[in-house]
Order: structure tokens, then sequence, then C-alpha cells
């Protein structure tokens, strides 16, 4: 949910308050907030009735008196305004289809301000001259609600005769409801308008405007036989052309799908249908920004069904149909949502402005989607004030932003940012609370014979709006896209580092950066030659295509070659690990072997050992053996000597 600007009609805010149930009555809803929420509406509500908290400070002792104490206290000096428009905020936020369900006996209000519903053409004489005066009359009241210069006659889409200022041209037909944070896109000179937020309920009509008739015309759209859609009410989508059919892209839903859907609109057949798509797809949010590049859907932040902001980045290739989430290095921006994005060259991703739950910013944020690197740029001119919900639009190189809030108030200024030098100029200043000074509004441009024209449509600035303002722009695109490719780094700190960009592209923007500005024309059609400068110019251009194209194609190459070199270092580092590997089991196995080798020599030592042993013991057996026969021996010839001397003859004597 977008950050909703300052309320002018109070009513809503009394029937907000009496829907929660601060009326003294017993609502249903009273018990359904959280304690936290519950005490931020105590607070507002008293700061919107009551003014600044003046009461004495209760006792610490009573904690819920002293806590309500403290958070009145703590808005200070905050208008009764602004207090009511953050209770209508906070409760759309917790309970988006509160007013469809609330009391009928609190009406509010609602105004559609009819400023293209008719218009009234009076004559003013000036410098003796009758010029046509168009004033915008409104048909409900038949009040003057808003009067153009004296100046200006709108006929038509394509006949705006002044520069830099908004202009309501007159339409006819069935008009939308007011409304804001729909989708809008331009489809061969027809406006279409699909959803969005009113009375803080979800839409899901498709209107068309054909810029030749300036008809409004309802579409009655039906499901398609193939990938057959229910409609589904939705907010914080978007809506982008492809071929002949628009892509609403995600968006906030009373039931949201965990994922971010597509759906196709067939503006031959008039058929919604779901696009099947591969991949991981993101987490389903709303306040998002999508921006076709290529062939491809670059999606960026928003808010998720949880009231989680997001700074992811995704990117949906629509040949393929596969999502894919992009890691890119660098600072992201900070989460947020209702920012706006612009694509530069085909190359470069450009964040502005959106919000958090607690402020807005005015910072701006540069993608390189060829390194996918995010970088901060230097930023030249007056710097926007910080705003959310605006809308923005590129023609050329400029890039339009109108409208958005602040948190206190509509934003008035349209301002345009040059994205080659990144340099901010103000280009017109709405008055009181006109449409183009909206949030949630949104931004398209058409040509018409040629010349670029601004259209935008809706928005909501205390009343839900349905006018149809038109601008064309007096600032013109001083080079053409593909030169100015290089300007953008120059105003990139990152995007200078030598490490992170091809040394070819990088000698090549600083060698022709000269050449480039010379060859830039200003409005007055002031060149740098004499004789044909067309003619000049584009030789100048064609020439620095041509050097551009060869210093690439020697980028590629020196790309591919680094990419080889890498490719043989992977392939020399695996098999070095390989042989790592080897050279780690042989040296298991030599390491073992050595343990084997040293078990044996012990033991070789151990037989040694037992060998003598062996050795001696056979020595000690035979000279025993040889001691025992000797004693036999003497034994057996001693006795018979003996018994000769004794005269006893012995075996003789037997014998005989």
């Amino acid at each position: 949910m977008a950050m909703i600007i300052g309320l002018q009609y109070p009513e809503r805010f009394y029937a907000a308050s009496s829907f929660v149930g601060f009326d003294g009555s017993n609502s249903p809803t009273k018990s359904n907030f959280s304690n936290s929420t519950a005490l931020l509406f105590y607070t507002l509500y008293k700061q919107a009735t009551i003014g600044p908290c003046n009461t004495p400070e209760p006792s610490t002792w009573k904690i819920v008196e002293h806590s309500k104490w403290a958070s009145w206290k703590q808005l200070g000096n905050m208008s009764s305004a602004e207090a009511m428009r953050l209770f209508v905020k906070i409760l759309e936020e917790e309970d988006p289809s509160w007013y469809s369900r609330a009391s009928d006996s609190v009406i509010e209000p609602v105004i559609d301000v009819q400023m293209n519903h008719s218009s009234k053409v009076e004559p003013v004489i000036k410098n003796g001259n009758s010029y046509p005066e168009t004033k915008t009359i409104s048909s409900e009241n038949k009040s003057q609600v808003g009067t153009q210069d004296k100046d200006v006659v709108v006929e038509g889409f394509g006949s705006v005769r002044v520069y830099d200022q908004w202009i309501a041209p007159p339409v006819s037909g069935q008009r939308p409801k007011g409304r804001y944070e729909h989708g809008a896109a331009v489809v061969q000179d027809k406006l279409y308008i699909y959803g969005g937020n009113r009375n803080g309920s979800y839409l899901s009509d498709l209107h068309v405007l054909d810029f030749g008739s300036s008809t409004w015309s309802k579409i009655e759209a039906k499901a398609g036989a193939e990938s057959p859609v229910t409609l589904i009410s939705c907010a914080g989508h978007s809506l982008i052309p492809w071929g002949n059919k628009l892509l609403a892209v995600a968006g906030h839903t009373k039931d949201p799908s965990e994922s971010i859907r597509v759906k196709a609109f067939d503006l031959q057949t008039s058929t919604w249908s779901d696009l099947t798509i591969y991949g991981k797809a993101p987490v389903s949010r709303g306040g998002q920004s999508v921006n076709l590049v290529g062939s491809s859907l670059v999606v960026f932040g928003g808010q998720d069904a949880k009231r989680t902001l997001l700074n992811d980045l995704h990117i949906l290739d629509l040949e393929t149909m596969t999502w894919d989430e992009i890691d890119a290095v660098g600072v992201p921006p900070s989460p947020r949502s209702d920012h706006t994005a612009a694509v530069h060259v085909d190359r470069y991703l450009l964040i502005f402005g959106g919000g958090s739950h607690a402020t807005c910013y005015n910072d701006l944020h540069v993608l390189d989607m060829q390194t996918m690197k995010w970088s901060p740029p230097t930023q030249k001119g007056d710097v926007p004030t910080p705003r959310a919900g605006h809308a923005g639009v590129t023609v050329g190189e400029n890039w339009f932003i109108v409208g958005g809030g602040d948190n206190k108030s509509g934003v008035s200024d349209t301002v345009v940012l040059n994205m080659s030098t990144l340099s901010w100029s103000a280009v017109t200043s709405a008055q009181g609370h006109s449409p183009v000074a909206s949030e949630g509004l949104s931004l398209v441009v058409s040509s018409f014979n040629g010349v670029d024209v601004l259209i935008s449509f809706g928005g909501y600035n205390g009343c839900y709006n349905n006018e149809v303002y038109v601008l064309k722009p007096s600032c013109k695109s001083t080079v053409q896209s593909k030169t100015a490719e290089n300007s953008i780094p120059d105003r990139v700190s990152a995007v200078q580092n030598a490490a992170d960009t091809p040394h070819a592209e990088a000698e090549f923007g600083a060698r022709h950066e000269g050449k480039v500005r010379e060859i830039v024309v200003d409005n007055a059609g002031a060149t740098k030659s004499n004789g044909d400068p067309i003619s000049a110019m584009k030789a100048e251009i064609e020439e620095l295509e041509s050097t551009l194209s060869t210093e690439k194609l020697q980028t590629l190459q020196l790309k591919q070659e680094r990419a080889e070199a890498e490719s043989r270092n992977s392939d020399l580092y695996k098999e070095l690990q390989s042989v790592r590997g080897q050279l780690a089991v042989e040296q298991s196995r030599c390491f073992k072997f050595e343990v084997a080798v040293a078990e044996l020599g012990q033991k070789l030592q151990s037989i040694g050992t037992l060998q003598r042993e062996l050795e001696l013991l056979r020595r000690q057996k035979s000279t025993s053996e040889q001691a025992a026969l000797n004693a036999k021996q003497r034994q057996s010839s001693g006795g018979g000597v003996w018994d000769w001397l004794a005269g006893t003859p012995g075996q003789k004597e037997d014998h005989d």
C-alpha cells in the first residue's frame, strides 16, 4: 500500500474511526487489531480530535494509561489533518476492504473531479487580439475547478501548442472511476487502464482511451480458452505492453498468492490468460518496478503481503518464460516500494525515490546490467525532494518524474533527469490540488505527428482522480542513445573501477569523451561544424559507432581468451589436485612399507640371536656327549688291569 498524501475531507476519517470503534459503538472489528496497532489508532484519534497532548502525565504504576499518554505526547504538534490521514492510511494497510464494510450511517463524499468531462471556451482580448480561453468546468456542480493558460488551445492529444505545461484535453465516453495504484500502458495510440485502488477496495476493470477520437470505453474482458484466469482485483501492479498483449505483473490482492503472477491480456481477442512460467518465481508483492529490457522483464523491490519491504532483483525471460534471481554485487538500494525505475541504453537500470514504513527517499541508484553491479552515482543539478508513489517515463535520454507524496503532502513539481549526465532540472509545477500532484498516478508517453507527449491519469490527493492530463516537453534528447552509453560510468564512481570495467571500453570512453560532447546539439540547433550539420553529426556518430563496435569486438575476444585461459587453468588445477592425491596415496604406501621393513629387520635380528643361542647349545651338547664317552672308555679300560694284577684272569676263566 502506498503512502497516501494529505486528506482533503475529514468524513473518511470519521468513517474509519467509527469502523474501528471510537464512536462508542461495539465495532466487531475493534478486537481484530494488535495491541500496537490499537495504540496507534488511539493516539492518532486523540491528536486528530483534540490536538497535542496537554494532559498531566499519569503515574507510571498505571502502565496502560501511561503508555497511551506517552504515545500521544510523542506526536508533538502534528496537525489534525495529518493525524486523520495517518489514521486512515494505517487502517487501509491493515484492512484494505474496510470501507466496503463500513457503516452506511457515515458516507464519504467521494469526489471524482470532472476536469475533462466538459469544457467551456470564452474569448479573451489580449493586445487587441482575440484568443480563446479554455476553462474546465465540473459537470457535477458546475463550479470552476481549474483554469488553463489563456493562450492555450487544446482540441486533441496531438494539438497541444505550449511546452512544459500540464493541460487537460477534452475527452468523452464512459470514463473509469477515480483510482490510484493502477496499471497503464500505451499500444497503438490507445491508453489502457487496468485495476487500481479506490475506497480501500481493489479493482479489476479494464478501460481504453482512444487518442484519435479522445473517447473512453470499457473493455468487457473474458477468460481465455487455453489458460483461463479468473479476473482478480489488484492494485500496485505493473502493466507492460508485449507484442499484441498486455502483461499484468504482480500487485496487491485480497487473497495474495505465494509468488508473483503474470497475466496476459490479448488485445485482439479481449481475453485474459495465466502465463506458464518456469524457474523460482519471486514472492508476491505490490509497489515494485517492472521494466522491459529487450525481451526480459526486470523486477525490483516492492512490498509483500506481510508488509515486508524488498530490494531483491529478478529477471523474467519472456522468450523462455523463465525466472532468474540476480545476485548483484555492490550496495543495492535499501528495501522500498512505490519507487520508479528507468532503463538507459538497454544497459543501466536507474532507481529513484520510493518509501519505507517511516520515510520517503530521493536517492538515485544505478545498476550496470552487464556487470550486474550496483553503484552510487554523482548527481548534478537540483536533486528532487523525497517522494513515493510518483510516476516516471523516459523520452530518449530524459527521464520525467511526476507527482508522488512525501508523507505530508503531494509533490507538485515535475522534474527531468538527463540520464547521460545525471543532471536534474525542473520542468513545471502544478498549482493547488492538481491531479498531477497526486500519489499513485500513472504516466506514459505517446507520439503524435512525431511529437512526444506525456500523458498522466488518475491518482489520489484527497480524492480519487480520473482525469487525463498531457504535457509536451521542450527538452529534447541531445545525442543518440548509443553515443551516450559511456556517459553514465563517468558519473558512477564504482563503474570507473578498472577491475570491473573492460579496459578497452574504458579507454574508448576516455578517448572519445570530448568528441561526443562536440557533436551535442542544443535546442536552438547550434552545431560544431560548418556546412551541413546533420551530415557531419551522422558521420561522427557512424565513426564512433564503428570504433565502439571494434572495441567491443576486441573486448569480447579478450573475454573469450580469458575464459579459455581460466578453463585451461581450471583443468590444470584439477590435474594437479589429482596428482597430489595420487602422491599422497603413494606416500602412505611407502610409509607402510617402511614400517613393514623395520618390523622385518627386527625379526631378522631376533632370528640371528636365536641361531647363535642354538649353535651354543649344540656345542654344549657335543661337549657333554664327548665327555660322557671318554668317561665310559676310561671306566672300561681301567677295570681289566686291576683284575690282572689281582691274579684273576677274568673272562678267560669264564671261557675255560
